[in-house]
């Protein structure tokens, strides 16, 4: 799978030489539960176009279930697109940060 967060996966040594994470944090890392998303948004938007390929070809008749999975994949793709815009935002602001 390539990395579609590829900036994140770099690390520059004299940056972070001071920055450790917690003792004893428990979980996955940003980049991952970031990864993890961006993949279930993934399989929405894919399962959306399957029902509604469906629904064209004839295979299914509940039109509002393809509506539903429809709604399902577009909310979750507007959530992930704002957290992204959220997370360059504070990139933007981290920045211009003036040491």
């Amino acid at each position: 799978m390539i990395d579609p967060l590829g900036i994140v996966s770099r690390v520059n040594p004299q940056a972070g030489a001071g920055i450790r994470p917690p003792q004893g944090a428990a979980g996955a890392n940003f980049k991952q539960e970031l990864l993890d998303e961006m993949q279930k948004v993934n399989e929405m938007q894919q399962d959306a176009t399957q029902a509604t390929n469906e629904l064209l070809t004839g295979q299914r008749d509940d039109i509002e279930g393809v509506m539903i999975a429809t709604q399902k994949a577009d909310s979750a793709f507007r959530m992930l697109l704002a957290l992204r815009n959220k997370v360059v935002d504070a990139y933007d602001e981290v920045k211009n940060i003036r040491v």
